[in-house]
């Protein structure tokens, strides 16, 4: 078993919540804090899961929101079974044991003529 472990990047239920249902509302409010930022900047910090994000971007839009970084972020982790191909029956872990096995080669003579 392995596990990967993710954030789950919750700010337009957090929008949401507030009232808040277009991405260009935001845009003010954190003007209103210091933080110059595009249209297309919030609407992809809204819409996407960040991979990277400013600690200034990320205040102000706590503060702007009146939310905690534990309602915008909730970890997440999954577990995964690591994949063999060795599983007996189809579904288990691979193909079936006579779906990877190689079709024998026929040899044939040509006819004489």
């Amino acid at each position: 078993m392995s596990r990967h472990v993710r954030m789950q990047w919750n700010l337009r239920q957090v929008m949401a919540d507030r009232g808040l249902f277009q991405t260009s509302e935001l845009v003010p409010l954190l003007a209103d804090r210091g933080i110059q930022v595009s249209r297309e900047h919030v609407y992809r910090l809204v819409t996407r899961d960040p991979q990277r994000i400013n600690v200034d971007i990320l205040a102000a839009v706590c503060d702007a929101l009146s939310c905690t970084l534990d309602d915008l972020m909730t970890p997440v982790v999954e577990e995964t079974r690591a994949k063999t191909g060795t599983g007996g029956a189809k579904g288990e872990g691979g193909p079936a044991l006579g779906a990877i096995r190689p079709i024998r080669a026929r040899v044939r003579r040509p006819n004489d003529q």
